[in-house]
């Protein structure tokens, strides 16, 4: 058996056997995602619909690390489709200073992502809402059903935790599979979209094109070692390309400089990270309107001359994208909300080849041992000491 073309001896030898299979389980992650979320429709449709109904409700998306970007990425698309808007806050954010960010009479659902549910800040974040928000309910969606998080929903009537396939519960250091499928979980049961259900297998089908065809490009990009990555992405692209900088500085071990940014922001002066040993990566938006700000930046960038290598994801391919790109075939009339998959195996890919060329484990990356897989050392203070 062979991940990203590399047989399990040798990724066991490498260090980096769970990162290359959990991201190459993706599109059957996905699927059965899915499955899951059709075989307690009717629980989750009990809970959801009569707080959806309610106008006034806020709703938050929670999470610390990945987990937060998994709520940046799917917020913007969430305020369209529900017509209100939907806020992305760390849980971080929220325990470190929940007055600022909580609502004591304004109904709230939060919505919390966690792969283990095991951080100090995912219990106490649902602790805290449930304190000082006078109708607060919670909706879990975990990788884990031995996390605190997860127990602590149980016999609950104002949570309900929705249980992920039991492989997204991912091994290695850098979360994968578990990013993805809770995404596709959150935004499949709250916009009760049909189409959205049946677009598992196409975003499948177009994450495997990125492994299959573009494995090796992404592989000798890599082999580069530039040492300056910068992602940048429009809207809920650019949580996505928060989360990409956030892998590749994770599995390189912060060897490399990892940036993001949107197209339009980088211009007031995060561009001066740019030199001739900086890649740049653009997550391309297939919003028209928006697709003219990614495509402006993509020509100033390769004009400039400045930068070592430019690189366009896109599934629209015209005369705008010239010069190196990844083109996903299968995506071309999607929204950006389900352009996020096919284009974040993209970076975790990247991300991996990028770790072995650096001769560093991408499952087990922190060298020093003083970064870990579930976060510690932590100190909650009581909120009322």
């Amino acid at each position: 058996m062979k991940y990203l073309d590399i047989s399990e001896e040798k990724l066991t030898t490498l260090g980096g056997f769970w990162t290359a299979k959990e991201i190459s389980q993706q599109p059957t992650s996905w699927l059965n995602a899915q499955g899951i979320i059709e075989k307690n429709a009717s629980t989750i449709e009990a809970f959801l619909a009569p707080l959806i109904a309610d106008s006034d409700l806020r709703i938050i998306l929670t999470g610390a690390g990945t987990s937060a970007f998994a709520g940046g990425s799917i917020a913007p698309a969430l305020s369209e489709k529900l017509n209100r808007t939907v806020e992305a806050i760390a849980t971080t954010d929220i325990v470190s200073n929940p007055s600022q960010f909580l609502l004591k009479d304004k109904p709230t659902l939060v919505v919390s992502f966690a792969r283990s549910g095991n951080s100090p800040e995912s219990v106490t974040a649902v602790e805290i809402a449930s304190e000082l928000v006078t109708n607060c309910y919670h909706l879990v969606v975990t990788c884990n059903e031995s996390g605190l998080l997860f127990k602590h929903c149980q016999n609950n009537d104002k949570c309900l935790a929705i249980l992920m396939p039991a492989e997204t519960n991912d091994q290695s250091f850098a979360m994968t599979s578990s990013f993805t499928s809770m995404m596709f979980t959150a935004l499949t049961v709250l916009t009760k979209n049909e189409d959205l259900a049946k677009n598992a297998q196409l975003i499948g089908d177009s994450a495997q094109q990125v492994i299959n065809q573009y494995n090796d490009l992404l592989k000798s990009m890599a082999n580069r070692k530039y040492s300056r990555v910068v992602f940048l992405g429009s809207g809920g692209l650019k949580a996505l390309a928060e989360e990409s900088a956030l892998k590749l500085l994770e599995l390189t071990d912060g060897q490399t400089v990892a940036v993001y940014d949107s197209p339009l922001g980088f211009r007031h002066g995060p561009k001066t990270i740019v030199n001739s040993d900086t890649l740049v990566v653009i997550y391309m938006s297939n919003d028209s309107y928006t697709r003219k700000y990614d495509l402006d930046l993509l020509a100033e960038l390769r004009n400039d001359g400045e930068v070592g290598q430019v690189v366009a994801i896109t599934t629209q391919k015209d005369a705008s994208i010239d010069g190196d790109h990844i083109f996903i075939n299968h995506d071309a009339a999607l929204t950006d909300s389900l352009l996020i998959f096919p284009y974040i195996v993209c970076a975790q890919i990247y991300a991996f080849h990028h770790a072995l060329a650096l001769q560093n484990k991408p499952d087990t990356p922190s060298v020093s041992g003083t970064v870990n897989r579930v976060v510690q050392g932590v100190i909650i203070h009581p909120l009322n000491a």
